[in-house]
């Protein structure tokens, strides 16, 4: 501590120049983009938004002007396992750093507040609750705040994806301590959440920079998959091409059972949610850090905060709730700038999952009154309510235990309950503040609540939206978050794919006439009424019927007796998959939301297939079960070997080195569906290799001789 001491005197005395500071305790010789010009903003005394992609340098954008401003710059952070490695961090490059948060006894919490009386820290970072009591507010008064930052800041919006009631009060809190220069940063933020951040913490003629979302060293791949079995044989390809990652689970059970299954692989790895004790999480995230394990399977706890730089890949077992979820946890992977790969398995079973949770944040007044009336009829003679979150369930009738805990925080904003904790056992108490209001006298703004459940649900769509979509990964989630011009990045399973080309109308007669069939078997299996389209039956099903499937799933419905049935048999499983892919970005078809995805036409789909509008889609490409590359120039079928997921990795490597040596997107040296060919025809020449798809006199020329040697072991 006399170290930092001596280094807080020496803060006081002078103003360090940020270049100065940044070479002297971060070590680093120059700044990373956006990084600079924030930093300079700040120390001119303007408050500011700062919007930066995970990996980009967010953190040193206050810690280094906390070095050059005299005082204290209080950091507002939400987890605590996120505040402990940045002081610990900031620490062990010398600077003075601590935190105050619900672990520290009172005293504890004293003693620091003295020494940040005494300007002995530049950093304080500080957990959101604490501001509610007022003897810290008050113990405030005498410090000098140079900055006050809130990190993670898109949790104050109630459209963000991981929304925060106490982040609510900052606002608040910053008129209390007489509007010291304020700044928000986050990761994620839409335009709907940025506007909530400036509004809320009233920031005065704030600056706003948005460095860009883009990764462009991440490769974002989404993997349609029908079982879980399905989900491990991806994930064990992954892990031994990749070695180093996480997988995110939606469940603690999930992340059990993940974390079993590699380890019967003999996986190094850790499992980390919730459900565990705060010295158990903080012990397997160690070991993940100091590079014990290989790989994390966890819950979207895990992550935030985390420096382990070398993670190349991220899995997503099951699909998040959101876009900015989703992408906040891919871009865990490549933090030092190198090439990693992020996949998510698709499932939409798994999107019950999604509106469980959905659910359970957002009870309905019915479910809020319930459950005050059970707690108003269980209380002893101090107003106080000794239950776990399922006795509560059982006792207010609700299904969903997860909405207990969302009516107890809504119970305690209102002012109308307080929690505490039970000496003793590992849960706690409810208390009510003010007994005598009855359940039917209780204000909810039932409006907002329903707001946010609609918003919540939206979320949920537009992430299904993108698993669906055949637009480039990057360039779709972009837009999500407002950069409208953004450009396709080579680099995802679709640019990779080079499925399709361009958006066109039907090249001939032919086209127009498969679109047709293909929409009118959207049709004869879904009922027309009064509303609009409704469907029947999901995708799948639709192309089994299309392809004159004789399976009991479609003999058992009668779908053989269809005047479309068969009727696209010619074409193939894989491409009328893409063509329904294609019709659906189009907006020609719809996925209805509920327990399966059921497929409809929609009025647009309805006048393409009566032949009253022109069909304009992406036309893929015709590969697959009648594929020519799977024959020789005189339709002579050649030798196919099995799959081989070990060359088809190492042939992806090949294929990234000469993108990255060329500068150009992956697909331009061959797509992903050729480099399956040569796994698979394994040809012996570059003669050979030419009569497979994908595959001309050019790119022959300049790319083909090094994945030749690869498969023939030169």
């Amino acid at each position: 501590m006399m170290v930092l001491f001596c280094f807080s005197l020496r803060c006081m005395a002078c103003v360090i120049e940020p270049k100065e500071a940044l070479k002297d305790y971060f070590g680093f010789d120059a700044f990373l983009d956006g990084q600079e010009e924030v930093v300079d903003q700040i120390i001119s005394g303007q408050d500011g938004l700062v919007v930066m992609p995970t990996g980009g340098g967010k953190s040193l954008c206050y810690q280094l002007p906390a070095l050059c401003l005299e005082g204290v710059t209080l950091v507002v952070s939400p987890l605590i396992a996120l505040m402990k490695d940045q002081v610990d961090a900031l620490q062990d490059r010398g600077i003075a750093a601590t935190m105050i948060n619900s672990t520290l006894s009172w005293p504890e919490q004293r003693e620091r507040i003295e020494k940040m009386k005494a300007a002995e820290y530049k950093l304080v970072y500080i957990a959101p609750e604490r501001f509610r009591a007022e003897s810290f507010m008050s113990a405030l008064a005498d410090v000098n705040i140079a900055l006050f930052a809130v990190d993670e800041a898109h949790c104050l919006s109630q459209w963000g994806h991981d929304f925060r009631p106490e982040y609510m009060r900052l606002g608040k809190v910053l008129d209390h301590l007489g509007r010291p220069q304020a700044l928000a940063l986050t990761a994620t933020a839409t335009p709907v959440v940025r506007k909530d951040i400036l509004e809320v913490l009233a920031l005065r003629e704030p600056f706003e920079t948005l460095s860009g979302f883009s990764r462009p060293n991440l490769s974002l791949s989404i993997t349609s998959v029908d079982k879980r079995a399905a989900k491990y044989t991806r994930l064990r390809e992954m892990i031994a091409e990749w070695k180093t990652g996480v997988v995110y689970c939606s469940t603690r059970k999930r992340v059990e059972e993940v974390a079993e299954t590699l380890h019967g692989w003999g996986v190094k790895c850790i499992a980390y949610h919730g459900g565990m004790s705060e010295a158990e999480r903080e012990r397997t995230q160690n070991d993940f850090i100091s590079k014990k394990a290989d790989v994390a399977v966890a819950t979207n706890a895990f992550g935030m905060g985390i420096d382990r730089s070398d993670v190349r890949f991220v899995a997503h077992f099951e699909i998040p709730g959101s876009v900015e979820a989703y992408y906040q946890e891919a871009g865990r992977a490549g933090r030092d700038g190198d090439e990693a790969y992020c996949e998510m398995f698709f499932n939409y079973a798994d999107t019950r999952t999604q509106e469980f949770f959905i659910e359970g944040a957002n009870p309905g007044y019915q479910q809020i009154t319930a459950c005050y009336s059970f707690l108003q009829n269980e209380v002893d003679d101090n107003f106080e309510v000794f239950k776990t979150m399922d006795e509560i369930a059982d006792g207010a009738g609700i299904k969903n235990t997860m909405a207990v805990g969302s009516v107890l925080s809504i119970l305690a904003r209102g002012g109308y309950v307080e929690r505490f904790d039970v000496a003793g056992r590992r849960m706690k108490g409810t208390r009510l503040r003010r007994p005598d209001v009855m359940a039917g006298e209780l204000h909810v703004d039932r409006e907002a609540l329903e707001e946010k459940e609609r918003r919540d649900r939206q979320k949920l769509d537009e992430i299904v939206r993108v698993c669906y979509s055949r637009q480039c990964r990057q360039q779709a989630i972009l837009e999500y978050f407002g950069e409208h011009d953004a450009p396709t990045c080579g680099n995802c399973d679709i640019c990779s794919n080079n499925f399709g080309g361009e958006v066109r109308v039907a090249a001939n007669d032919s086209e127009t006439l498969i679109a047709r069939k293909a929409l009118s078997g959207v049709a004869r299996m879904s009922r027309k009424t009064a509303e609009g389209w409704q469907g029947r039956f999901g995708r799948g099903r639709v192309v089994q019927m299309l392809m004159g499937s004789k399976s009991q799933e479609v003999l058992r419905v009668r779908l053989n007796e269809l005047s479309t049935y068969g009727l696209l048999k010619d074409y193939g499983t894989a491409y009328l998959n893409e063509l329904f892919r294609s019709l659906h970005d189009a907006a020609l078809i719809h996925t209805q939301r509920g327990d399966y995805p059921l497929l409809t036409l929609t009025d647009q789909g309805e006048k393409v297939m009566l032949g009253e509008s022109e069909c304009r889609i992406i036309w893929p490409d015709r590969h697959g079960e009648n594929d020519s590359a799977l024959k020789d120039a005189n339709g002579v079928e050649l030798q196919e070997f099995d799959f081989d997921s070990q060359l088809h990795s190492k042939l992806k490597e090949i294929r990234s080195e000469l993108a990255k040596r060329d500068g150009v997107p992956h697909y331009l040296i061959f797509p992903n569906k050729t480099l399956e060919y040569f796994t698979r025809l394994r040809p012996v020449s570059i003669e050979a290799a030419m009569r497979i798809k994908g595959v001309g006199e050019v790119k022959a020329k300049k790319y083909l001789q090094p994945f030749i040697d690869e498969i023939h072991g030169k």
